[in-house]
């Protein structure tokens, strides 16, 4: 009898360690460019594995200005082991129109059989801030072959970083930067025509929205660039304002000096929080040049990282110092 104890013990301690592991740090870099940047993570149900897609700068590359943050594709990087190893993969082919163009900002919804990519466009390459962006709307059932539909029609000038969420069957919502930094609203009941009444949500500098529910409330993140605001509602359409999270300076490897524009996956009763930092800087936005007015390379790359969620007396926190051991993506 004793034998068969000890064996059922074995086997439950094998299974503690399959199912929680602690995340390396960082998460992930880009192997061709080191620029991974604005990273969301999904479930791919053709390949049964996690992808993560992510704008792709070119960090290690001698441009002048942020041209490294132009002419980027959507990078992918996959999973086949709950989240522990991530593999790159290559870029979306998104390219619907001649030259080089620029592609931010990822987001991905999963409806009926079928991915809706959202994606911030922009045409042709600057060294400055600059351009005219839209939000443009892709499809595919596997998540290599994507149908350009074409860009929203959306209020608000230039538009990017669109984050979308479900409500209820045929109730989508979409939260989006506009040209003046405000987040602003649109919705949908086919995820094809949106309804956009120049819903401004919040005012002020702020982007990277991304919404999800947790906890019993719906939850949204925008990056300040010195850390991510939060804001609690009960209905989607009512935000109570909290803190921020990932304000402080993290210990982990590459994690400093803020995270920035991430995304987060609710995994049962754990939410993870995945983010970008610019592991090279004083501040996210300490962006130094030299005489040519090129920015170091040190200063130009970025890694991936993730970190827990926790609701404490109703707010929700994030202690990147904490090397959680229980990471563990599901498969679906």
């Amino acid at each position: 009898m004793r034998p068969l104890i000890y064996l059922i013990l074995i086997i439950c301690s094998f299974a503690t360690d399959l199912f929680s592991q602690i995340p390396a740090a960082p998460l992930y870099r880009d192997p061709i460019y080191d620029g991974a940047a604005d990273p969301i993570v999904r479930w791919n149900n053709v390949e049964r594995n996690w992808w993560m897609l992510y704008t792709a700068r070119h960090a290690n590359q001698n441009t002048p200005g942020v041209a490294y943050c132009y002419g980027t594709n959507i990078g992918i990087a996959s999973s086949d082991d709950n989240g522990k190893t991530w593999r790159y993969r290559g870029e979306l082919n998104l390219d619907f129109e001649e030259g080089k163009n620029t592609f931010w900002a990822p987001e991905l919804i999963f409806n009926n059989g079928t991915y809706h990519l959202f994606v911030t466009y922009i045409r042709g390459v600057s060294s400055k801030w600059s351009g005219k962006a839209s939000i443009h709307h892709y499809t595919s059932t596997d998540m290599w072959r994507w149908k350009h539909h074409g860009a929203l029609n959306l209020s608000g000038g230039s538009v990017i970083d669109a984050t979308v969420f479900q409500k209820k069957p045929d109730d989508y919502y979409m939260w989006y930067k506009d040209g003046k930094g405000q987040i602003r609203l649109a919705k949908s009941t086919n995820l094809f025509d949106w309804d956009d009444p120049e819903n401004i949500v919040f005012s002020g500098k702020q982007e990277g929205p991304v919404v999800f529910e947790f906890e019993g409330f719906y939850w949204m993140l925008t990056d300040e660039w010195k850390g991510m605001r939060v804001y609690k509602s009960a209905d989607l359409v009512n935000w109570e304002k909290q803190g921020l999270v990932l304000s402080d300076q993290g210990t982990r490897k590459d994690d400093y000096p803020t995270g920035a524009h991430g995304d987060v996956v609710v995994i049962d009763d754990k939410a993870f929080l995945f983010y970008f930092t610019h592991p090279g800087r004083k501040t996210h936005l300490d962006e130094i040049y030299d005489e040519h007015g090129v920015i170091p390379y040190s200063h130009k790359r970025s890694s991936i990282q993730v970190a827990r969620l926790h609701v404490i007396n109703g707010e929700l926190k994030s202690d990147r110092t904490d090397k959680f051991d229980d990471f563990y993506l599901n498969d679906k």
